[in-house]
């Protein structure tokens, strides 16, 4: 018997949950990045942040993501608190490469990349450096806490289509942020009384392309609003690729939705590049 599209999809999904040891080599470092920065900046904690927490991260593609609350007043430049992070870091780890990639700074070990976001605490978030420019705040452990909130419905929705428009954005190179994927996901889902794999992948494409990508308020009210990309450029090149998706995910529903499981599969194949 044929294979459904939503268990097709569905089943594509567990194949990119990543392994229970990906991030292991990212997590050996983290003593050593906090001590540093603690011994050269002052840090009050540093914890886990991003898909690696919030377990939505992508096979063989996320990174390790940590937030480091920084001891000081925080400087009118962002790239002044990015510069020292890196410097410390540099300094730790010689024979690594160490970028800046605004909102973070990135080491790329051999066993993995770990990203380091640097924030100061404000009321009760963080202010991090924007993507776009300046600062912005974040509230991780409240964003953390109403994702797991919206995920409680239909058995974990919210973060599987989380992790199918994070295996677009990869597989397809997509200029687009995954924190910006993951909190429109969660915010789709938070909306729907009812939850079909096929329909409601088209639909939270749909709806980020009519939105034309753009800025989403902090469904928490709490903190900045989330920016989807980084410059005009990156903007154009995704909304492109998000055009293209929209329209094989609209063909897979509706292959979907005429019982022709095969073309429908042919379709979400070529959306999610797999």
């Amino acid at each position: 018997m044929t294979q459904t599209a939503s268990a097709w999809l569905q089943d594509t999904t567990r194949a990119w949950i990543p392994s229970s040891t990906q991030f292991d080599g990212a997590r050996r470092h983290r003593t050593e990045i906090e001590n540093k920065l603690d011994a050269k900046l002052g840090v009050y904690r540093m914890f886990e942040i991003g898909s690696l927490r919030h377990g939505t991260g992508i096979r063989s593609y996320s990174d390790a993501d940590y937030l480091v609350s920084l001891k000081g007043t925080k400087p009118e430049s962002p790239w002044t608190a990015l510069n020292n992070v890196k410097s410390a870091l540099q300094e730790r780890f010689p024979f690594t490469t160490v970028v800046v990639r605004r909102p973070a700074v990135v080491c790329r070990f051999a066993d993995g990349d770990v990203e380091v976001v640097p924030g100061y605490i404000t009321d009760s978030g963080y202010s991090i450096p924007d993507p776009t420019g300046g600062w912005m705040k974040t509230h991780p452990d409240d964003h953390n806490t109403w994702v797991n909130t919206v995920n409680k419905k239909f058995d974990g929705a919210a973060k599987k289509l989380a992790r199918q428009v994070k295996i677009w954005k990869y597989q397809r190179n997509v200029p687009v942020s995954s924190c910006y994927l993951e909190m429109r996901a969660a915010k789709h889902i938070d909306g729907e009384s009812s939850y079909s794999a096929v329909w409601d992948l088209h639909a939270a494409l749909k709806k980020m392309h009519d939105a034309e990508l753009a800025a989403m308020n902090d469904p928490t009210g709490l903190g900045s609003r989330f920016t989807a990309t980084s410059s005009d450029s990156t903007r154009t090149d995704a909304l492109s690729k998000l055009d293209t998706a929209v329209s094989r995910a609209r063909k897979a529903k509706e292959y979907d939705a005429a019982g022709d499981s095969v073309n429908a599969i042919a379709q979400l194949k070529l959306l999610l590049g797999v």
